[in-house]
């Protein structure tokens, strides 16, 4: 397949709303998405065990979620037929690249975390402007 210059920039610009990988992105950096990955790493698990695992999901949101990881090739269900039927969750192949990048992620958070708090609580110590008021407010001359 040949492809113009016009249609590979389509396909490599994420900023744009119509871009597949803005899309891979979004799903990728979905709170939820994140924990759900996180607490796949080290195997399979039930749903009901994620549901534990990852406090404040609801079971709608869980459910959302994990069917999108699904939809996009990132963990596989797997149905038992038994009796109760059990449905478990692992991460595919493509989940599993996944794992990296999280981690790399979890440990940044972890070592800047006393940085982001300092720096969180300097911000709601300052005098702020309320959100409505603008920099033309403050001076109409740059307006």
């Amino acid at each position: 397949m040949v492809t113009t210059q016009a249609e590979t920039a389509l396909w490599d610009s994420p900023y744009r709303a119509d871009c597949p990988t803005r899309r891979i992105l979004d799903r990728i950096g979905d709170r939820w998405t994140v924990l759900i990955v996180v607490s796949l790493w080290d195997g399979t698990a039930r749903f009901s065990e994620l549901r534990r695992r990852i406090e404040g999901i609801s079971q709608k949101m869980l459910t959302q979620t994990l069917r999108g990881l699904e939809r996009d090739g990132l963990v596989q269900r797997t149905v038992h037929t038994e009796v109760p039927i059990r449905v478990e969750y692992t991460l595919t192949e493509a989940g599993r690249t996944l794992c990296e990048p999280l981690r790399a992620l979890q440990e940044w958070a972890v070592a800047h975390l006393g940085d982001v708090s300092a720096s969180q609580e300097a911000y709601d110590r300052a005098d702020r402007p309320s959100p409505d008021f603008t920099d033309r407010d403050r001076n109409p001359a740059t307006a």
